[in-house]
């Protein structure tokens, strides 16, 4: 059962990325939206858990930051699908498995295993690959803007990952984090919409927003809640695997729908990006610290890596 919830999960958030292309609205028109539109269920199933909410304010505020940088995240990423499309930009995001390792280098002092570093110029050439290399046969308009804003999506889904996984350590029922998390991301997003955006508009118009309402219910709500209860729930070999279900999900519906052709260069590093990040998840990325003779669990194993969207 919890295998098909994670896949379900999983299913449902590779469409995120498609929601974004049908609405044809800005970035960070459908950043805001996706957010809004999916507070008011996320609230109805929190009111139902919410007596095993017993996280402290400290915790909750930083779920409220954990939703900052998902705001920012929503922003370069729905700017990286514009620029090189739905299934380029959703495997670019998937990126933050090898970010999640070396922040917790940075911050924790956990230091990567031989597999990450030697994993780490793999991954990154299939970045580069999928750029199209300047190639007239790349898919995308901008493949190379597209590229530089996935990264960042990566960067910032990081830091998403880490403040989220701090705010609830009690393991209380997933509803609640992600509520805060969500009206963070709103808040960030109208920030970043109003600022950013010459073309971010706050005026429900039709048959946009109907997509935005299928993103947020979909991939906020229904995807995110089976995902956060489901996959700590499974070994990390069968996490990774559920990894690539999401981006090459995302792929294929990307070529059925909008007819996104990718060039060789561009599939060679869709091969070497989720070969090598499945290969991270599976397998760790950093040492634990040595305690009693026995392998402690590092930072890094604790955020377990959840797909992007």
């Amino acid at each position: 059962m919890i295998h098909f919830l994670a896949l379900a999960g999983v299913v449902a958030i590779s469409f995120s990325a498609i929601f974004v292309r049908l609405a044809g609205v800005s970035p960070d028109t459908a950043a805001f939206f996706r957010c809004a539109y999916a507070i008011p269920p996320l609230v109805v199933v929190w009111l139902a858990f919410r007596r095993k909410d017993t996280r402290s304010a400290k915790e909750r505020r930083l779920a409220y930051a954990a939703g900052l940088f998902l705001a920012v995240d929503f922003a370069f990423w729905h700017r990286a699908i514009g620029d090189i499309g739905a299934g380029l930009g959703t495997v670019l995001g998937n990126v933050q498995v090898v970010f999640v390792g070396f922040a917790a280098w940075a911050l924790f002092r956990e230091r990567p295993t031989k597999l990450a570093f030697l994993l780490v110029p793999v991954v990154f050439t299939g970045v580069v690959l999928m750029s199209g290399l300047g190639g007239d046969a790349a898919f995308g308009k901008n493949p190379g803007a597209g590229v530089i804003f996935g990264i960042l999506t990566s960067l910032m889904y990081t830091g998403f990952l880490l403040l989220l996984r701090a705010s609830n350590r009690k393991l209380v029922p997933p509803a609640g984090p992600l509520l805060d998390a969500t009206i963070g991301a709103a808040i960030g997003t109208l920030g970043v919409g109003l600022v950013f955006d010459s073309e971010f508009s706050l005026v429900p118009s039709w048959p946009e927003h109907g997509w935005l309402v299928a993103l947020a219910i979909t991939a906020q709500v229904i995807g995110w809640l089976l995902i956060s209860w489901a996959l700590p729930r499974l070994p990390a070999l069968e996490t990774s695997v559920l990894l690539l279900v999401q981006p090459m999900s995302t792929v294929l519906w990307a070529y059925l729908i909008f007819s996104e052709r990718l060039a060789p260069v561009q599939w060679a590093g869709v091969v070497l990006v989720l070969g090598g990040v499945a290969t991270l998840a599976s397998k760790g990325s950093v040492r634990g610290a040595e305690r009693g003779g026995r392998r402690s669990r590092g930072a890094a194993d604790e955020v377990r890596p959840l797909p992007a969207g």
